[in-house]
């Protein structure tokens, strides 16, 4: 049985940087790893969402699971919108620290000079929209949300209440997701910390965290 983890990056990045937790995750879940890359700054989520089809239809898998960064959370969710994911091998998702229910700190960040511009065109139609999402359960779903409060977004608001620096934990949470767990760890180090992957490992597996 050939299980393949694919990883989706978020804002201004290109899956280079999970590197590490996509070695970890190999070790752990004896499994072969891909990161899909997309333009981030100038495609739609719903092109975004078309590609990543296109890229886990090219994967030989039996098992085929999901880990999304930030707003590569939500082009994961897009795919499944879009009906995308029923024609794909089963698996589980797992999404870390992903603006599921809206972002102060993009809301806030468009209104100053050139906000808008810097955070492109995903953003813009994700974020600044208000949205009603609900996962309908096509897949076992699993957040984890940090509480370590650095990071950008400090700049633009990003305080009051528990966040990762950047998304307040509120905005990770969203009806119908099987498990949402806090950790101690920033948004940019989701991707690097070992009980990121660890926790990753263990909902892929068997659709739970351990507490």
């Amino acid at each position: 049985m050939r299980t393949v983890v694919v990883y989706v990056h978020g804002l201004w990045l290109s899956g280079n940087e999970a590197g590490i937790l996509l070695r970890r995750l190999a070790r752990q879940l004896s499994a072969k790893t891909r990161a899909f890359s997309y333009a981030s700054m100038t495609s739609s989520i719903g092109d975004s969402a078309q590609g990543l089809a296109t890229f886990l239809r090219e994967q030989r898998a039996d098992t085929l699971h999901l880990v999304g960064h930030s707003l590569g959370g939500l082009v994961i969710l897009k795919l499944f919108e879009n009906g995308e994911g029923h024609q794909l091998p089963p698996g589980r998702i797992v999404l870390l620290g992903s603006p599921l229910n809206g972002s102060r700190a993009a809301q806030n960040l468009a209104r100053l000079p050139f906000g808008k511009k810097i955070m492109g065109r995903g953003v813009r139609e994700e974020l600044l929209t208000e949205r009603q999402r609900r996962w309908t359960g096509q897949r076992e779903l699993g957040v984890i949300a940090g509480n370590v409060e650095i990071g950008l977004g400090r700049l633009v608001g990003v305080h009051g209440a528990p966040s990762d620096g950047t998304i307040f934990v509120e905005e990770t949470r969203l009806p119908g997701i099987l498990e949402h767990l806090v950790l101690r760890v920033s948004h940019t180090a989701l991707p690097f910390s070992s009980t990121v992957a660890r926790q990753t490992a263990a909902f892929l597996t068997d659709g739970s965290f351990m507490r």
